[in-house]
């Protein structure tokens, strides 16, 4: 069994903080498409892979972003160098037999539309996870977040299209300069049984 080592569990994990504060360093468009090229990667029911991801880095887009924002995520928001919007695609079932390999996969949803949003927020979120781990995995660091309005984001961002919100997540290179000690993590036994 191959597994990472301490190193690399550190990274990702162990030593991996969520950032709020951010250094005035910029993320290269290069690296967005090698972070997009990574957490694709993970698994989706069916390979439906309904995350759909806008990358907020101009100044224009900032200001647009800035009122859909809770007050105690403007600050953090405006000094990351990149702010992702991870939303998911309403139509993601448009290219489900192409993607999943298994024809008329798609057409179960457009007889079933009311599984189609939990299966694509589901989805999405799983896809957002991977999206975190693939940032930290780059040497990027991630502040996820869900203090927004996505009805304001979803009719600034994604008006006239399929795509909804799920969360938020800051990129770059944070400044750890400030950071409080690590709140409690939950143990294995308040959490989990093996039966």
């Amino acid at each position: 069994m191959q597994c990472l080592d301490e190193g690399a569990l550190n990274l990702l994990f162990y030593g991996a903080r969520t950032a709020r504060n951010w250094q005035k360093k910029e993320v290269a468009d290069e690296v967005l498409y090698k972070l997009h090229s990574l957490f694709v990667m993970g698994p989706t029911s069916n390979n439906a892979q309904p995350a759909r991801v806008l990358y907020i880095q101009s100044k224009e887009a900032k200001s647009r972003l800035w009122p859909c924002l809770s007050k105690g995520n403007l600050e953090k928001s405006m000094a990351a160098p990149v702010t992702a919007i991870i939303g998911y695609d309403l139509k993601f079932y448009a290219k489900l037999d192409e993607l999943s390999g298994l024809p008329g996969s798609g057409a179960r949803f457009v007889k079933n539309p009311s599984k189609v949003e939990p299966f694509a927020f589901r989805n999405c979120s799983l896809q957002g996870g991977y999206f975190i781990i693939a940032a930290r995995a780059l040497g990027l660091d991630v502040g996820p977040m869900s203090g927004f309005d996505n009805l304001a984001v979803d009719n600034e961002f994604f008006a006239g299209t399929n795509i909804k919100s799920n969360f938020l997540c800051n990129i770059g290179f944070g400044d750890f300069a400030k950071t409080q000690p690590r709140p409690r993590r939950v143990s294995f036994e308040e959490i989990s049984d093996i039966i």
